[in-house]
């Protein structure tokens, strides 16, 4: 394992971060595929890669994967913030249901790294676009690398209602998605916080998971709601709470329900039992890299996302985007898939490009 050290940077290669947290792993094998016989403009002299992967989560592990493999010259750049690191385990991966998120990502960074794919503990702060229509990428420890393609892989951030205490039961008894959570808290006693009017689908959706269910309004005004949102909710059996929550009641470790904020006169605030609480996070996807380097954004009732077409490959040519930086309804294995197609596209365009620069460099020197 080779480090190039900065103040807090390492770079693995054909190793594990930290020292094999999976056990143990031959360094030697696969050390030349993709590191010696890629076609990098480069080589392998200095930093320049075929590839720089942003994001060392699920969808950018699976782009250095399918690129490693296809011996191409690598580097995955991970600040180490995947989006559900709250989270014990993960669910509704086939094959990894149940396992957790931090194991997870610890065998793909083996995996990348059998292809002498290179990963380094840092942040891309900037990149910038180079007459070629390459790109030159600027990390937090000041190290500049330099990639034919960029694949964005940064996912997004879940902005939570500032209320207190929800925070820090966020991944426990304070969720977002039925379906990572919902089977292992089914049939208990749930409870909705509004965070807009479209909080009412999710009222709805969890009551696959339990017939117990109290949608509070918090903010969200009753004359916000449609009356077919009324009529779905009372269909379902949904409870519908007006009123601002206060509080959240937890004893020995445990929710057991919320308090509302109290009225005028007596100060009090009725208190409703529960044991989970959903809540839908704003949802603030990580694009700043993609807004300087000028791709396309589409505005969606869940942020702004890079447009793009079936690949993954945004307007800007050469720049991808896969996993949540793309969208926000992908899960764990949904992003795998994006960075796996990303991956397997940009290998595609970097072989053709080469054949093309070979074939127009022949016909040049037969003039």
């Amino acid at each position: 394992m080779t480090r190039t050290t900065g103040k807090t940077e390492k770079t693995e290669k054909n190793g594990t971060l930290g020292g094999n947290p999976g056990g143990s792993h031959d360094g030697s094998r696969g050390e030349d595929h993709g590191t010696d016989r890629g076609t990098s403009t480069g080589g392998k002299h200095g930093d320049r890669y075929e590839a720089v992967v942003v994001g060392g989560g699920a969808a950018g592990l699976s782009a250095a994967l399918v690129l490693g493999r296809s011996r191409r010259r690598t580097l995955v750049v991970d600040a180490g913030e995947p989006r559900n690191a709250p989270a014990a385990h993960m669910q509704g991966y086939l094959s990894r249901d149940g396992m957790p998120p931090a194991q997870f990502l610890a065998v793909g960074r083996e995996e990348i790294a059998r292809y002498g794919v290179e990963l380094v503990r840092d942040r891309a702060v900037d990149a910038v676009r180079d007459a070629a229509g390459e790109f030159d990428v600027t990390l937090a420890e000041g190290r500049t690398v330099h990639a034919r393609h960029l694949v964005v892989a940064t996912g997004l951030k879940d902005e939570l209602p500032a209320l207190p205490g929800l925070a820090e039961r966020f991944g426990r008894d304070v969720l977002h998605c039925p379906y990572c959570h919902g089977w292992e808290v089914r049939d208990r006693a749930f409870g909705v916080l509004a965070t807009s009017p479209l909080s009412v689908h999710q009222a709805l959706m969890v009551t696959q998971w339990s017939k117990d269910v109290t949608f509070f309004l918090h903010e969200v005004a009753e004359a916000e709601l449609s009356d077919d949102d009324l009529r779905r909710l009372a269909a379902a059996g949904v409870r519908v709470v007006p009123g601002r929550v206060a509080e959240l009641l937890v004893e020995t470790g445990r929710l057991t329900g919320v308090r509302l904020a109290g009225d005028a006169s007596s100060g009090k605030g009725t208190q409703y039992p529960l044991e989970v609480l959903f809540v839908a996070p704003r949802a603030v996807p990580s694009t700043g890299l993609l807004r300087r380097l000028g791709a396309e954004l589409r505005e969606t009732p869940f942020g702004a996302y890079p447009v793009t077409d079936e690949r993954g490959l945004t307007t800007v040519p050469g720049l991808w985007a896969a996993g949540n930086a793309a969208g926000f309804a992908e899960q764990v294995i949904n992003a795998a898939s994006r960075g796996y197609r990303a991956g397997a596209a940009i290998n595609g365009e970097l072989l053709f490009a080469d054949l093309d620069a070979a074939v127009a460099a022949g016909g040049a020197a037969g003039m």
